[in-house]
Formats: C-alpha cells, structure tokens, sequence
C-alpha cells in the first residue's frame, strides 16, 4: 500500500498500521542516513514557516537534503505576500506549483487544512497555532516505541500546558488509539481543552475520570493530577472507587512523563501570563525520586523554559534530546513516503481497537453561523473571501457543532427546516435548539442559527412549541 499523495493535518489522517510503517522505514533509513541521497532526487520541498521554529524545519530541511532532494523556504510572513494581504489559498496554490511537497507552520489553527486544500501537492501541518502537530506526536510515538519497545497499554502522564500545547492534542488521540492510560496533570489555567477531552471520550473507547487533585500527593511521595483517561484495557474499576483506585493507579506510576512549556506566546497580556507562571510547577531531581518513578522516562518536545530542569539531562531516563535527533529520520521517511519515492507494506491491524471512526454529518449552510475560536482561520479577514464555515454534528444532546479547521465546538441556540409546511414562507418556523424538533428535522434540512436576529432576518418566526416538553 502506498501513502503516495497523501497529506497529514492531523494524526488522524494516518492509521494505527500506516504510523508503524513510517517508524519501520525511519528503522531502516536511520542505519544508513548518506545512503539515502538518491531517494528523493530531482525533487522539491517548500518549507514554509511562519511561527518560529528551531527543531521542526531543521529536521524537515536536513531530511529532505539527506534524500537528495532540495528545498525553498520562507521563515517570516513579513517577507510573503501573506504580509500584503494575500489569502492562504491564492499562496497554497502558487507554491504548489514550485514545489512537489509543502511544509507548514503558521499561527492560525486550520491553516494547514486550506493549505491543503488548494495546494495539488502533499501538505504536512508542522504546527498550526495550538491545534495540532502530527509530525511531533510521530517523533514521541517513535521514541516510546523505542524506549518501551510498544505502543500499546502505556501509562503516560501529560503535564504543563495542555491547553495551548498543540503537540499534546495531537498525542492524546495518538495515546488513546493506542490503548493508553493519560494521567492529566496542566498547570492551573492551562486545562485540556474540553473539546479535546469530549473527542477522547465520544470517539475513542475509554473513559475519563475527574478528580478535584490529590491533596496530599507530594505528602505521600504520589504524582499530583487532576483526571486520567481509562481504555478498556485499563482499570475500570476506578470509575467505582476512585478515591480508592486513583492511589492505587498512581503508586504504580507511568512509563513516561511528558512535559510542555507554557506556549507564553498564544496568552493575551503579560498580566495573564504573570499569573499563570506562579503555579507551573517544575519537573526536576525531587520529582523524578517519588514514588513509581524508578523506570519513567522524561519526554519534552522543546525548547524548555524553565519547567524542565537542567540537572536532569545528564540522567539517564531523559529523552527530549534523542526525540529531537530521531525528528530526521522520522520525518526523511514521512517525505519519501508522500512523495512516493518509498513504498511499504502496511501491516494488517492487530488487536483490539481503540477508536470509533464516526461519520458525522457535515453543516455547510451560510446561515450566519461562526467558528468562536478567533485564532481559527476562519476568522481571519484575509481569509473570509473564500472559505466558509464548515462543521460536523457531533452530538444533539446538547446540539454540538465542531469546526472543520480547528475543531473548536460551538452550541447554537436555534434551529429550522428548510422544509416549512405546504412550502408556504408565512409557515417558516425557527425553534430552539433544545426542543424536540431537533429529533424530528432531518440533517440533510436542517437550518443553525446563532441568534434569533438572524432567524428573524431569514424571514423565520417563532414556532409555538420551542422547548422540550
């Protein structure tokens, strides 16, 4: 099976089988790194890189030099047409006429996916904003495999920022599919976002478990959290006695820790991130001498701040320099598969599986509704001309709406059909999103309003019975 052509937004573009073949090529090519200077001769890759970055487009860069291939690159918007108030797409498609494969990273969550979508190349998303970073997750997915010798079953603890943290996103589903245990443990403010946590739990198998912290975790030598994400193969049991069962689970302790910095960038004032900063706790020696630490291994995607402590690099179980050295042959064999210079068996699935692929209904109508998040692409002016917003349905109980560019969640409060009795527009009706015509309007007819003005601009009245009965 080819990945020729493929692009990779999310990591949900490739499969549990398709991620172990792009570590069995990394294995291969790894050994033999000036050997592989004939892979992807002849070829281009566009780096295109408009937050800054250190690891990510240097691994991307060398991978590429290392296949043979060449590269062109932009490392400010200050200096595209981005800058003179060109639209990503109009770029998308120019740059994927000079190149065979684009490289992205940009501050606006769902860039990737437009660039994607206009490009006619192979995209990879190398960051967008603080939704996800799928080339990052294949890295620490393939330095656990490395280091644990599995994927399957772990015990991974996330902690520091989890709500901006754009590669943790992308690793808790990588995790989750993988039939992990996730011990959450953000810094106060910086929570999982609960759209990530409402996807963990209605498109994966598992459960999740909340917890008001342990109070007196550092007391008794435990590590501190505040929920933990349970799949079937987990501990159930602790859905039945948590009390009981989250110290249990936590003196058996985690195969790793994964520490991210606060993403201070992505905060509104220096007064937010003042405040924050005062509660970050750092990962240093104390910490790693607790209790079921003995065998954790310490993972960072970098560049540390000042949350991982220097005097642990010289311990053996810290990781983040090798994940950053594994990023080139990760990545070297990504490009060769896209590019289909390199193709691989796909091993059969094995095991149970730990996600539910759901098919959702897609709302595209312009019927006024708006991502809220204001970092989404959509949001943006230059952007506004040509794309419109798009959601998938993802639960009537509360109706919930997710974006298709950063999947932020909405809750629209009116509904309609665009099926009014006998076709007469003086019966056009609106309703409430909680009422039970919700159930009774078929997807295909349904009309989402975000406010009743707009309702009302559309020519809808008020139906008599709105709310639930």
């Amino acid at each position: 099976m080819s990945l020729a052509n493929r692009d990779l937004i999310t990591i949900e573009d490739f499969s549990n089988q398709e991620i172990e073949a792009v570590f069995a090529l990394a294995d291969e090519m790894s050994g033999s790194l000036s050997q592989q200077s004939d892979v992807c001769r002849g070829m281009i890759m566009a780096s295109l890189f408009f937050e800054p970055s250190t690891r990510t487009r240097l691994s991307f860069e060398v991978a590429m030099n290392r296949l043979g291939g060449r590269v062109i690159s932009v490392v400010e918007m200050s200096n595209t047409s981005l800058a003179k108030g060109e639209s990503i797409a109009d770029m998308a498609r120019v740059v994927g006429s000079y190149a065979d494969i684009i490289v992205i990273r940009h501050p606006w969550e769902g860039a990737a996916k437009v660039v994607a979508d206009y490009a006619g190349v192979p995209v990879i998303n190398a960051g967008d904003g603080g939704h996800e970073h799928p080339t990052q997750t294949l890295c620490d997915l393939y330095t656990l495999k490395k280091e644990r010798r599995t994927l399957e079953g772990l015990k991974i603890a996330l902690w520091g920022d989890l709500k901006y943290g754009r590669t943790v996103h992308s690793l808790a589903y990588a995790l989750a599919r993988f039939g992990a245990t996730i011990h959450f443990r953000p810094s106060p403010g910086f929570e999982m976002p609960e759209h990530v946590i409402r996807k963990l739990t209605a498109e994966y198998a598992g459960i999740l478990e909340r917890f008001n912290g342990v109070e007196d975790a550092d007391e008794k030598g435990l590590f501190p959290l505040d929920a933990m994400y349970i799949t079937p193969s987990g501990p159930h049991q602790l859905a039945n006695i948590p009390a009981v069962g989250i110290q249990i689970e936590l003196e058996k302790g985690v195969d790793a820790l994964y520490v991210t910095r606060l993403q201070k960038e992505r905060l509104d004032t220096a007064a937010e991130r003042q405040e924050l900063e005062k509660n970050h706790r750092v990962v240093d020696r104390k910490l790693l001498r607790k209790k079921g630490f003995e065998e954790t291994i310490v993972m960072h995607p970098l560049p540390r701040v000042d949350e991982l402590a220097y005097e642990i690099d010289a311990d053996p179980r810290s990781m983040y320099f090798k994940q950053a050295e594994r990023g080139v042959p990760i990545r070297m064999a990504l490009i060769a598969l896209l590019l289909g210079a390199k193709e691989l068996d796909i091993p059969a699935a094995k095991g149970p599986s730990f996600a539910r692929k759901r098919d959702y209904h897609v709302y595209k109508r312009d019927t006024g509704l708006r991502c809220r998040n204001r970092e989404c692409v959509t949001n943006q002016e230059t952007e506004t001309r040509y794309i419109k917003p798009e959601f998938e349905i993802v639960s009537n109980d509360p109706l919930t709406l997710r974006c298709a560019y950063c999947e932020h969640e909405i809750h629209p409060q009116y509904i309609a059909s665009s099926k009014w009795h006998q076709g007469i527009a003086e019966n056009k009706r609106y309703y409430y999103a909680d009422s039970f015509m919700l159930g009774r309007i078929q997807q295909e007819n349904l009309i989402i309003f975000d406010s009743e003005d707009e309702a009302l601009a559309r020519g809808f009245k008020l139906g008599k019975k709105s709310h639930k009965e």
